[in-house]
């Protein structure tokens, strides 16, 4: 070896320590301070009650306080713009969900915000099945009935949804699609509002996530005709899954996940995907999310990037065949 080249040699060494040592240094002094935990959506809401216990617990973990901060609006956009322009230290974390991580991006016209390339996926933290319900005296018993009145009288069956491009209108849509029927969507400004008139019988039909329904069917209310998960939910163990009713590639879950901006150093990364997938595999996130039908992730083979890209790609196509749009 000449000179030059174990010149050459000793500083690549030099240059690889030094990144080394800088790691290490990096991950032993993280976090010395607060972190904060963007949540795009309101108090009180789905994604604030999987964000809280995570939060707390994941505080735990760190040895360091995680705060809550509801950033609303925009479908989510609004808080997930704040955090892709924010710095990659650590500190500011985000609770992303399906919308705002893998539908948005299709559905509005302007998007302040790349979905991937402003992110820095963590961990999928938690997931929720939409379900399918109509009014416990309706007259439609089963799915495949509602499947076979659909097939007979094309868009005169109604449905609610909580509004243009939620979990529960593309549900409906890759529904459709998948069945080959077509029903007439009827969107609200919440899912409240919608499951009132379903109640009510001043409409027939409501796709939404289980949180919103699951009180109604437990009291007798609503009556489920199917969830959209691929295994049924352990809250509504009597209710078939699409799936199993003659449909085996359907399925369609509202989601949670742990993302930081981009460029988040690798030391830092690791840190916060072994402890959120600790703190997601863990009884007490289970025990803290309570019976709302949301379901801790517990199996992390797939990585949150690969999942992410997949669902992307299936949500961009039902946002096209659908025609949904948010100006």
């Amino acid at each position: 070896m000449n000179r030059p080249t174990i010149k050459a040699f000793k500083y690549f060494l030099a240059c690889f320590g030094l990144v080394v040592f800088s790691n290490n240094v990096l991950a032993q002094a993280y976090p010395s301070k607060p972190i904060r935990l963007i949540v795009p959506f309101p108090p009180g809401g789905p994604t604030d009650i999987v964000a809280r216990p995570l939060a707390v617990l994941l505080g735990d973990r760190l040895k360091e306080q995680v705060v809550i901060e509801n950033k609303g609006g925009a479908g989510g956009s609004i808080g997930a713009d704040l955090v892709a322009k924010s710095a990659p230290d650590g500190y500011t974390l985000f609770m992303g969900t399906v919308g705002t991580n893998a539908i948005n991006g299709s559905l509005y016209k302007q998007l302040p915000y790349d979905m991937t390339k402003d992110f820095t996926p963590i961990a999928l933290v938690a997931t929720a099945p939409v379900v399918i319900v109509v009014n416990s005296s309706d007259r439609i018993k089963t799915l495949a009935e509602l499947i076979a009145e659909a097939k007979s009288k094309p868009e005169t069956i109604a449905y609610g949804s909580a509004g243009n491009g939620t979990p529960g209108h593309l549900t409906a849509a890759l529904f459709e699609s998948t069945t080959q029927i077509k029903l007439k969507h009827i969107p609200y400004k919440g899912s409240a509002p919608a499951v009132t008139d379903l109640i009510g019988n001043q409409i027939p039909l409501v796709f939404d996530p289980i949180q919103s329904v699951l009180p109604h069917i437990t009291s007798g209310k609503l009556r489920a005709l199917a969830v959209t998960s691929k295994t049924r939910s352990p809250l509504l163990p009597n209710v078939p899954t699409v799936a199993e009713l003659g449909y085996p590639q359907f399925e369609s879950t509202a989601w949670w996940a742990l993302f930081a901006p981009a460029k988040l150093p690798e030391p830092i990364t690791k840190i916060l995907r072994m402890d959120t997938e600790k703190v997601a595999q863990s009884a007490a996130f289970k025990e803290r999310l309570g019976n709302l039908g949301v379901q801790p992730n517990t199996d992390f083979r797939e990585s949150l990037a690969n999942f992410q890209t997949s669902e992307i790609a299936k949500w961009a196509r039902v946002v096209r065949d659908s025609g949904a749009t948010v100006d």
